[in-house]
């Protein structure tokens, strides 16, 4: 049986403007807005991130809460991911939204370079927010930049600092990060599925143009998909996304490609090991 693929859509992050497009959606009612339009689409998973006014990002706890009870009212059932990224906030304070259990949280198990700045994920840091994650029955999506990142989430597993088996997305197409590069994807396939076995489930980011090319391949792959105006803003170069919805659909046409049907709420809950939805 083929097995359902993931999509998440990755709504917000912290760096896309509506100067960048006018989709990005800032306000909580306009994330929740986008995510509803995102989950009837096919989407199971929210990675959310959020804003202040302004539009510069933050990590205050009060608005992770305020979206996600939103989320949770329209959108019954779809798996919250909030985001413990350095871009947001610096120390414990980017793990200050974890009691407030959602089902996935975001963890950078190690650091490297971003186009501007070094993304600093110190040792005693990613410790910490794994054992609040443990704490809080919150499963970590480990977030992995570099080959490094994969082995790391290893030992962590096997030390305790991790429950069940660890959850990995590859990220490539960060500028002065790991390229979307095809022969080391295959690799980072190839060592998943050695270090946790051939039934572990994983997914794939690309930003910007390489949005869809690493959707077509985990896809493909058998792995799952990550989408949204956070990563990428476009449909191609010369078109803007209208809006997350959109690049969800358009995640689901690959799906549908290669013959994997789009997986449900239910569905993405039980291949991810997590808890009934409330």
């Amino acid at each position: 049986m083929t097995t359902p693929c993931i999509i998440c859509v990755a709504i917000t992050g912290s760096v896309p403007r509506k100067a960048d497009n006018p989709a990005v959606p800032i306000s909580i009612s306009e994330q929740v807005e986008s995510t509803h339009e995102a989950f009837e689409a096919g989407a199971t998973i929210m990675h959310a991130h959020v804003r202040n006014a302004d539009e510069t990002p933050t990590s205050d706890p009060e608005k992770f809460a305020e979206l996600k009870e939103a989320v949770e009212k329209h959108c019954p059932g779809m798996i919250i991911q909030l985001s413990t990224g350095g871009r947001s906030g610096a120390g414990n304070e980017r793990g200050g939204m974890l009691p407030l259990r959602p089902d996935m949280a975001s963890l950078a198990v190690g650091s490297n370079n971003f186009p501007t700045r070094v993304y600093e994920n110190p040792p005693d840091l990613v410790k910490w927010l794994a054992y609040e994650m443990l704490e809080y029955d919150v499963k970590p999506e480990i977030e992995a930049f570099d080959l490094s990142h994969i082995l790391m989430a290893k030992q962590m597993a096997e030390k305790g600092e991790l429950a069940g088996t660890p959850y990995v997305q590859f990220v490539m197409g960060v500028k002065n990060a790991m390229p979307a590069d095809r022969e080391v994807f295959d690799f980072y396939v190839k060592t998943v599925h050695r270090l946790f076995g051939g039934d572990a489930p994983w997914c794939a980011a690309g930003i910007g143009p390489n949005q869809i090319v690493l959707n077509d391949w985990a896809i493909s792959q058998g792995g799952h998909a990550r989408t949204g105006l956070e990563d990428n803003v476009r449909l191609d170069k010369s078109t803007l996304a209208p809006s997350n919805a959109a690049l969800v659909r358009r995640t689901a046409e690959i799906c549908a490609k290669y013959e994997r049907p789009v997986a449900t709420v239910d569905q993405a809950r039980e291949m991810l090991g997590l808890r009934q939805a409330a």
